[in-house]
């Protein structure tokens, strides 16, 4: 599956260099689920979407490095959060948009990626967020390139919610079905091994 043709081509960033606290301290990206480590299922999602896939990781780069185009690291040590991530996938992101997507959400599925691209192209200079039960999804989003450096900014003022730097950029929002199974977030063992099901 290819994605669609009319829309520009966008970078993509998995976010996987968290401190994985609720998995344990375990590297949440490389954790199995129905064989496969949960980064192999998202890379397999989307890849038809882009020729420049980066991966934000903090260890393990040399088990990251298959499924990526390029590897970003933090530039602060002591796992300073999703912010410090998206800054540096900004920073190498070699097309004007970049999908941005935590590694812990495998049942997301291509027709709602290609939503959020869809939505994202009608308004090209703001971010877009998914939004469900009246709550924003930050780490789900697209992000123009250049807010870089109003996302440098911020940060260099102390700012780390990247929801609050966005919904000060004029955020828009892709509004999805409450109780989404797509979005859900397995980032404990239980919530895991609750989620039997792959998705397509």
């Amino acid at each position: 599956m290819t994605s669609n043709t009319q829309l520009s081509p966008c970078s993509v960033l998995l976010l996987a260099g968290g401190r994985g606290q609720r998995m344990g301290g375990q590297d949440k990206g490389l954790i199995e689920w129905h064989g496969e480590p949960l980064i192999a299922h998202l890379q397999r999602k989307v890849r038809p979407l882009t020729d420049d896939l980066i991966i934000s990781c903090n260890r393990n780069r040399e088990r990251y490095a298959p499924f990526a185009d390029q590897l970003v690291t933090d530039d602060e040590e002591d796992f300073p959060g999703p912010l410090a991530g998206i800054r540096a996938g900004l920073r190498a992101a070699r097309h004007s948009h970049l999908l941005v997507l935590p590694c812990d959400v495998p049942r997301i599925d291509l027709p709602l990626l290609q939503s959020m691209r869809e939505t994202a192209s009608l308004h090209p200079e703001s971010p877009l967020m998914l939004r469900h039960d009246e709550h924003w999804e930050p780490l789900l989003c697209v992000i123009p390139v250049a807010l870089l450096p109003a996302f440098e900014e911020a940060w260099h003022e102390g700012e780390r919610s990247p929801g609050r730097l966005m919904r000060s950029l004029g955020a828009q929002a892709l509004i999805c079905p409450d109780n989404d199974p797509r979005l859900a977030n397995l980032n404990t063992p239980e919530l895991l091994s609750s989620h039997n099901t792959v998705s397509d």
